[in-house]
């Protein structure tokens, strides 16, 4: 259990650098901090996927609250307006705990009224339930305005005439449709008196968004007020959702959704697995009949290199082997001309194919899923000849200039197209072009052929098993020769004809980390050193060596400062997992290498069990002390913690039997 008591909670700086997520299973969510105030425009109670996973909609913002005691008001909620925040709720909140989900314990006058927030899996709603501790002695009220945005969550509100203000009103629920060709929203309650006294909320201010140039103020409108008598209703509760529901099954719902946690975590018998377990949930969502992964919270949808880069720690470790199944299908049906899609646009329009990382990506996630279930009959009769097919491709050449070169490596890139994964443009400006070989493309194109030989060689394909050999044999031979950095005792990170960029990058890691590796073992440990030397932090891998001119150590600012500074030293989580499976591939697994390797993973897990409320961002800078940036829930940055400690660091076989009792495995 994550907890904060006042000393965080009654502090404004500290509060508001915290942040809760709560997902649906269909690309919605909830966010917040952790006193409710509101940095974002992505924050919200019900953000509504009304075209799963995507068509996000911020439908409710948030709850205004106010406690009345015998006449007495106390707001709970709190706000930041222009040079204020107003009310100051937080000045009451006496705890806040993720417990499986969001708890928020008020104490007023003597009082403590204890609020919970959750999402219905597979539903656009969501269940906000309060409760008196104590039976209050005076007369009490508890008064809600909900507050409604009904906009692309990428934008904000402001106010106009266009809403449409009127209520349907039903025993037990309301009924609200602002706007013409947006969901309609249903608040169903539990005995509240309905006060329509419609308002609008001026100039709420965002200041994450303010911080990074963009419209950072809001206005929001109040259709009414909900007021319970909790001398007579001690548990009130309000079930919003773009379904008719009732408030009468909050209490279900709260019983099915503890229990499907439960069963989530239970894979894992100790507490940190738990938590990456519970955090990896988050991120596997319904596309259709399949699963997919979200990429990142709050704007991320879901794509191609993040799915087949956290497909092995999201699904895998944690035994999901259906969903794992599902995903490769689904990327397989959607391969065109040797690529997988890199992205599935948040409008919904046709997939974008402009990657060259992401198709290779799904031959290692293949080779994991292999790894993990010995289901060569599904891999045989699916995904074997739609990866023969996108080898031949690669062979005689794909978009963007993506083909094979006479010295068995790939070439990719055209002029301002970015296709590896350090993929920042700001306009025409192409912040790292990596034209030409990129190291990790290298590695990956090496690990796919040796894949494929041998699961040509096990399906009984010898004439294009033999033909594969021959091409990473070729590949092999000459990427040493081409890309040794001897004066920096690492690779070089680009080769471009003549060309050789000398920036060191995490990049080539994973000539190391990949299931097959192209390096001697002495040169393999040089890289793991000069990687540890220039790159590694408490928190991941640099972008980029802090010694190089081009180096930027803060990830802040306007669009362009951010993009600037996105693949230039910015430090990524994800990293760390290629980094760790290659430190232990050159320094054995036992003893002192794996001891370092847990003291390297305890500095996110104290993360994850304070500031990051459970989840692993997307970014923190490259200078100390390293602040937290970008997306605060990155798909693939959980996915490797997952991977790393299920596949490098395995539990003891007494744990690993608990995991498998809980689970029925």
């Amino acid at each position: 259990m994550i907890q904060f008591d006042e000393s965080i909670c009654r502090d404004l700086d500290l509060a508001c650098r915290r942040e809760w997520l709560e997902t649906n299973g269909i690309g919605g969510f909830a966010s917040s901090t952790i006193i409710g105030l509101n940095t974002r425009r992505y924050h919200g109670l019900l953000v509504g996927a009304t075209k799963p996973p995507v068509g996000r909609m911020v439908l409710l913002s948030k709850i205004e609250e106010t406690l009345v005691i015998d006449g007495r008001r106390f707001d709970l909620s709190c706000n930041r307006y222009p040079g204020v925040v107003y009310p100051q709720g937080y000045a009451l909140l006496k705890q806040f705990r993720q417990d499986p989900f969001p708890v928020f314990v008020y104490e007023v006058e003597g009082l403590e009224i204890e609020k919970s927030i959750f999402l219905v899996d597979g539903e656009n709603t969501a269940v906000i339930q309060y409760a008196i501790r104590d039976s209050p002695g005076a007369p009490c009220t508890l008064e809600l305005r909900p507050l409604l945005a009904f906009r692309d969550y990428h934008s904000t509100t402001h106010e106009n005439s266009a809403l449409n203000s009127a209520l349907q009103i039903e025993p037990g629920r309301v009924t609200l449709s602002p706007y013409q060709g947006c969901p309609s929203l249903c608040l169903a309650h539990t005995d509240a008196e309905i006060r329509q006294d419609a308002a609008w909320y001026r100039n709420f201010e965002y200041t994450i968004e303010q911080e990074r140039g963009l419209d950072y103020r809001e206005d929001l409108f109040n259709p009414m007020t909900l007021v319970f008598d909790l001398n007579r209703t001690a548990r009130p509760a309000i079930v919003a959702s773009t379904e008719a529901r009732a408030a009468e099954d909050a209490d279900r719902y709260r019983l099915a959704e503890i229990s499907r946690r439960s069963a989530v975590s239970a894979t894992f018998a100790e507490p940190f697995g738990q938590m990456l377990a519970r955090a990896a949930d988050q991120f596997i969502v319904r596309r259709g009949n399949e699963n997919t992964v979200i990429a990142g919270y709050h704007w991320f949808s879901d794509w191609g290199r993040d799915t087949m880069i956290a497909l092995p720690g999201l699904t895998l470790a944690t035994r999901r082997y259906d969903d794992a199944r599902g995903m490769l299908l689904a990327f397989a049906s959607s391969v065109d001309r040797g690529m997988l899609p890199n992205r599935f646009p948040d409008a919904g329009e046709t997939p974008e194919y402009n990657t060259v990382d992401a198709t290779l990506w799904f031959f290692e996630a293949v080779r994991a899923f292999a790894a993990h279930t010995e289901d060569y009959d599904f891999i045989r009769a699916k995904l074997y000849p739609v990866l023969a097919d996108i080898l031949a491709w690669h062979e005689r050449g794909t978009r963007y200039g993506i083909h094979l070169d006479a010295d068995g490596l790939l070439l990719a890139g055209e002029t301002g197209v970015q296709l590896t994964w350090m993929d920042a443009k700001v306009g025409a400006w192409v912040v790292t072009p990596r034209h030409g070989k990129p190291v990790e493309i290298q590695a990956l194109w090496y690990n796919a052929l040796r894949i494929m030989q041998e699961l040509g060689l096990r399906f009984g394909d010898e004439a294009h098993a033999t033909d594969w050999k021959e091409l990473a044999d070729r590949a092999r031979s000459c990427f040493t020769e081409l890309f040794w950095n001897e004066s920096a005792g690492c690779l070089f990170d680009v080769v471009n004809g003549d060309d050789r960029d000398g920036s060191v990058r995490p990049n080539q890691v994973l000539a190391v980390s990949l299931h097959h590796g192209m390096l001697s073992a002495e040169k393999a440990k040089r890289v793991v050193a000069a990687v540890e030397q220039e790159l590694l932090t408490p928190y991941g891998l640099r972008s980029l060596a802090p010694s190089d001119h081009q180096y930027r150590g803060r990830f802040e600012g306007d669009p362009f400062s951010r993009d600037s500074a996105y693949h230039q030293g910015t430090v990524w989580p994800w990293l760390i997992g290629p980094f760790l499976t290659a430190y232990l591939r050159v320094n054995g697994r036992s003893g002192k290498a794996r001891r370092q390797v847990e003291q390297w993973l305890n500095d996110l897990r104290t993360f994850m069990l304070d500031e990051g409320v459970g989840q692993v961002p997307e970014v923190f800078d490259g200078d100390a002390p390293h602040r937290a940036g970008g997306c605060l829930a990155q798909a693939w940055s959980v996915a490797e913690l997952l991977r790393v400690c299920v596949e490098e660091l395995p539990a003891p076989k007494s744990a690993r039997r608990v995991a498998a009792v809980a689970t029925g495995t």
